[in-house]
């Protein structure tokens, strides 16, 4: 919609494409913090603001006379994302046994996948229209689930004192940097595919979306697979065969000499995706104590910086050398995700001082 969005407020397609960025910012960087307050307060009640919040934002959207006031209802729409997102897998992990965590998590990987698959197709049949429904829309799907809420934490007075360093762990940015390289230097290059499909084989626009989609739809299709190969075989060998295997399709995205095998390796590569993220998710997310909220909120924080990072990093590698721009990120992901990878020890959401015990459950 950023055509029919700038054309509202008298700037270029290109200019809209700002409110991505002020969107994404401040959900990021909020992040950081927003797991562990939320813990503090509460997840239930701190999940119910966020959605309102997400509500008025949106409406403010609608509302905003001018770009500027735009883009600050963006941001808002952002900082409110970013108390959803943590505290909800964090609370999905403490409604389900250890065992089944993976599978759990793999469900909400295929939905949230599901998800932003989707969102593209829902906002482009909005701006058809009139792009203002589809803040309409999202005002009205958040305050349904305000009014839903998320199971109570009876827990969340015990936790009125958590300290934020509890969440700054090692551990828990080794894992975010893991998930920073599974995001920056795979599932988030949907943008150097378009350019190859057009360089390459000349794909048109239409075409070429529906080649893209390939990476999301068989994430969507094998999220409860890769939860459940988690749950069998542990989280740290699935991170770790996802990036072996990510890397392996990325250079095959850059090297296939047909279309057909260039589409194949980028669908392919949705389960790598899957792998390392359903993985990372369960190693900060397993065992019974500590700031669970907060470990994921700073490792989804670092994952989207690290999905941010690409889009700015990796264009004029592919501009001096396409290929070279395929096997830098595979390189890179293939290498640094094991060494990077935390070794069997604490639980990676405990402080130091704070371990408890709960390796078994954890790594």
């Amino acid at each position: 919609m950023l055509p029919e969005l700038g054309a509202s407020y008298g700037v270029s397609p290109g200019t809209a494409s700002a409110s991505l960025t002020a969107f994404l910012l401040p959900f990021a960087a909020a992040m950081l913090v927003s797991g562990t307050f939320g813990e503090r307060w509460g997840r239930s009640r701190t999940v119910r603001g966020a959605y309102v919040l997400y509500t008025v934002s949106s409406l403010a959207c609608v509302l905003a006379p001018t770009w500027t006031l735009f883009l600050g209802a963006r941001a808002l729409q952002g900082v409110a994302n970013a108390f959803t997102t943590p505290l909800l897998m964090a609370a999905l992990a403490a409604s389900v046994a250890p065992e089944a965590l993976g599978r759990a998590l793999g469900w909400y990987g295929s939905l949230q996948a599901a998800g932003q698959t989707s969102a593209p197709l829902v906002g482009g049949l909005a701006a058809e229209v009139d792009w203002h429904y589809a803040f309409y829309g999202v005002a009205a799907v958040a305050l349904l689930l305000a009014l839903l809420g998320i199971p109570a934490d009876e827990r969340g007075v015990a936790r009125a004192r958590v300290p934020l360093r509890s969440a700054w762990t090692p551990a828990v940015l080794r894992l975010g940097l893991i998930a920073a390289l599974g995001w920056g230097c795979l599932a988030s290059l949907g943008f150097l595919v378009a350019l190859r499909l057009v360089d390459t084989f000349a794909l048109a626009a239409g075409p070429r979306g529906l080649a893209l989609t390939g990476l999301g739809a068989m994430g969507i299709l094998t999220a409860r697979l890769v939860g459940a190969g988690v749950d069998r075989l542990g989280a740290r060998r699935c991170v770790l065969a996802g990036a072996v295997s990510g890397g392996v399709l990325l250079a095959g995205v850059g090297l296939a000499p047909a279309l057909w095998l260039v589409v194949a390796c980028w669908a392919l590569a949705g389960i790598s995706a899957q792998l390392i993220l359903v993985g990372v998710n369960a190693l900060v997310l397993g065992g019974e104590g500590g700031n669970r909220g907060g470990a994921v909120s700073v490792v989804q924080s670092v994952r989207f910086f690290g999905a941010a990072a690409s889009p700015a990093a990796l264009p004029p590698v592919y501009h001096a050398d396409p290929l070279a721009a395929f096997l830098v990120p595979a390189g890179v992901l293939t290498l640094l995700t094991p060494l990077a990878l935390p070794r069997p020890g604490p639980s990676a959401q405990d402080p130091p001082d704070a371990a408890d015990g709960t390796l078994a459950h954890q790594v």
